[in-house]
């Protein structure tokens, strides 16, 4: 029995430290709550209604944290959109200055 409280109370701290980095925090701060009442019912020796709703709580905050994790890449993509715009009308550009000189100084070399 100790060691099962102890195994959630490990559980509980990783699964409330890791995702809250990562997610939308109203709604990781309700599964960890819901992880946090799960591991209070153990504790308070009602072991099957506990580790039920920590799973539960573990499993929202996973998901929770993936749905972010998810908006967060999609808008960084985003913000590095205009950038990669630009470096690439600069290489194109200078691709086109470098054969206008080109052109020039061949025309120069035997043109005139």
């Amino acid at each position: 029995m100790k060691l099962l409280v102890t195994v959630l109370a490990c559980v509980v701290l990783a699964a409330t430290a890791v995702p809250a980095l990562a997610a939308d925090e109203s709604k990781v701060k309700s599964a960890t709550q819901q992880v946090e009442t799960g591991a209070k019912k153990i504790g308070a020796g009602k072991v099957g209604e506990g580790v039920e709703e920590t799973a539960k709580g573990i499993g929202n905050t996973v998901v929770e944290g993936a749905k972010f994790s998810g908006e967060k890449i999609k808008e960084s993509g985003k913000a590095a959109e205009p950038k990669a715009k630009s470096a690439w009308e600069s290489v194109r550009d200078g691709t086109v200055d470098f054969g206008h000189s080109v052109k020039s100084f061949f025309t120069r070399l035997f043109g005139s």
